[in-house]
């Protein structure tokens, strides 16, 4: 059995986010956690997913993924979410999400895990850093433990951005490459690392 529990709880339209949230939850579980892989469920209407074929196709392509619920953040010991940004903020779909966990939170059920983000954006400047410096808000509200990458590894200075895991996609133009990859895998380990050390009778 693994020691530490974690959740990647991501929302993504065209594929960017989903990508990422693959890569993290397949290091983690190199890292040794116990993994579940959860999406926010989506609010679009169809007639808007079905005029964008990228977002049609990411829908068919995360079918089998499992709808985020309130235990799977219950249940962790650390959660990383994902989500593109928009308007420099986190997408409404994982908005809604969060929104939901107003009980738990008023019961301490969020309190004293580790949490973590990840974004991407269409342009090099489209919000990266404001999206996951926003969703950080509400880990404050969690009372959580927040865990940033950093630049705790030599490949943050190739990636660039110690808040988090983020690729700039270019509207489609711009697969996720082997950078962010790696940047994921970066934070993936270092959530868990702490996570474990944060276990009783652990240590860093």
């Amino acid at each position: 059995m693994s020691d530490v529990k974690l959740s990647v709880i991501y929302y993504s339209s065209t594929g960017t986010i989903s990508a990422l949230a693959k890569e993290i939850a397949e290091a983690a579980e190199k890292a040794g956690a116990e993994v579940r892989l959860r999406k926010a469920a989506e609010l679009a209407p169809q007639a808007a997913i079905d005029g964008n074929e990228a977002w049609a196709a990411n829908v068919e392509a995360t079918k089998d993924i499992a709808e985020a619920t309130a235990d799977d953040v219950v249940w962790a010991d650390a959660v990383i979410f994902g989500s593109p940004t928009r308007y420099g903020n986190i997408a409404s779909q994982l908005k809604q999400f969060i929104d939901t966990l107003g009980p738990q939170w008023a019961q301490g059920q969020l309190a004293d895990k580790v949490y973590s983000g990840f974004a991407s954006s269409a342009t090099q400047h489209g919000g990266q850093e404001s999206t996951l410096l926003a969703l950080s808000n509400t880990f404050y509200h969690f009372g959580g433990i927040i865990v940033p990458p950093g630049y705790t590894d030599g490949s943050k200075f190739v990636d660039g951005n110690p808040y988090g895991t983020s690729h700039v996609d270019a509207q489609g133009n711009n697969p996720v490459d082997d950078t962010s990859r790696k940047a994921a895998q970066v934070q993936a380990e270092r959530v868990v690392r702490v996570a474990r050390a944060l276990k009783p009778g652990a240590s860093l």
